[in-house]
């Protein structure tokens, strides 16, 4: 059974996805600049100013120019500078997973997989990294046993409330979906069920525990 996507969500929200440092301004100038291209469009098929849909092309060759800057000029020099402050020790190593998501990109998983490894080291980054490791072990690596003995030992170390839940989660998510092992997956969800009964996403849970054993018992 697949994990609901309202797990996969939780997942995301609990402990944040990191975010491009310059997403915001992107989104922000492609905003105003769509905006101002359907007042341009509107102006013209009005008549007011025929010329306005000159200013489109304007509108989204600034746009080009905005993302150009952006991607292949500030976050180049903005990784480098952070990362010569980091090996001069002047900034706190560990700040965002782009360098990382940049191998995961191009395809270079085992190397994605070791640096999570190497940055779960760190004691305010071992919960994400972990978990960001135990996905990529679990799909394109195709290591789950792996995954499975790694997140049970972070779940097993001593984790805040938060933690707890999205560790469990994604130790639900792999022995249901990853090692067929949908009994394991409901002990690991009634666990989450007992520990936080005052999460609100409480009910879900009991919900998605019921669906589960109703399909583990039809399949029996």
């Amino acid at each position: 059974m697949r994990l609901p996507a309202f797990l996969h969500d939780a997942l995301d929200r609990a402990g944040g996805s990191s975010e491009e440092p310059l997403r915001l301004l992107r989104l922000t100038a492609g905003g105003l600049l769509l905006f101002g291209t359907v007042v341009a469009v509107a102006l013209a098929a009005s008549g007011m100013t025929p010329r306005a849909l000159e200013l489109v092309a304007v509108f989204w060759a600034l746009y080009g120019f905005v993302v150009g800057i952006t991607s292949g000029v500030l976050e180049p020099v903005i990784d480098g500078v952070a990362h010569a402050l980091e090996n001069f020790g002047l900034m706190r190593a560990g700040g965002g997973y782009s360098a990382i998501e940049t191998l995961e990109v191009r395809g270079r998983i085992a190397e994605a997989a070791e640096a999570y490894r190497e940055r779960a080291r760190l004691p305010r980054d071992r919960v994400e990294a972990t978990l960001r490791r135990a996905r990529l072990l679990a799909g394109p690596l195709v290591q789950p046993e792996t995954a499975l003995v790694e997140l049970e030992s972070l779940r097993d170390n001593g984790l805040g409330a938060k933690e707890d839940l999205r560790v469990g989660l994604a130790l639900v998510d792999l022995h249901d979906r990853r090692l067929a092992e949908p009994g394991k997956a409901m002990v690991e969800l009634r666990r989450l069920i007992d520990r936080h009964p005052e999460d609100r996403g409480i009910r879900r849970l009991r919900d998605y525990l019921v669906a589960l054993k109703s399909e583990h018992q039809s399949r029996s």
